[in-house]
């Protein structure tokens, strides 16, 4: 077991949104949170514009894989945010659960993607500072 609080990012394809607040995630916690993403429905391969936001952030995400959401995933996580997957994401009790409205940026070139990974970025500071964690470098 871990003291570290741990984060489920959902969303249905497991490509843009959820792949990019993960990495931010991992990225800005430096460690100190757990963090998962997961899909609904998982896409082929990553997002190549969320690779190429993220990049251009210093933070590289092309080995990522879309990975499927899973029962277990959920139940081993402290926080679930979800970013438009409806119904499909289980509930179970005692979990905080948000639900970010994010913009989705399948098919979208960087320049649109850029403005959701700037929004997703300014959503996990915020929930750093909520699990009392302060961001690496900071």
């Amino acid at each position: 077991m871990t003291d570290k609080p741990s984060v489920l990012f959902v969303c249905i394809h497991n490509a843009g949104r959820s792949q990019m607040a993960a990495a931010y995630l991992a990225h800005l916690s430096g460690g100190a949170v757990e963090v998962r993403s997961a899909g609904s429905a998982p896409a082929d391969q990553v997002n190549p514009s969320a690779v190429a936001a993220m990049a251009e952030e210093g933070i590289d995400i092309t080995a990522e894989t879309p990975k499927v959401l899973t029962t277990e995933a959920v139940k081993e996580s402290d926080v679930v945010i979800t970013m438009g997957c409806g119904d499909t994401c289980p509930i179970f009790p005692g979990k905080r659960y948000e639900d970010w409205e994010l913009d989705d940026p399948a098919g979208k070139g960087v320049e649109s993607v850029r403005p959701i990974r700037d929004e997703i970025r300014r959503r996990v500071l915020d929930l750093l500072a909520s699990l009392d964690v302060t961001p690496a470098g900071h």
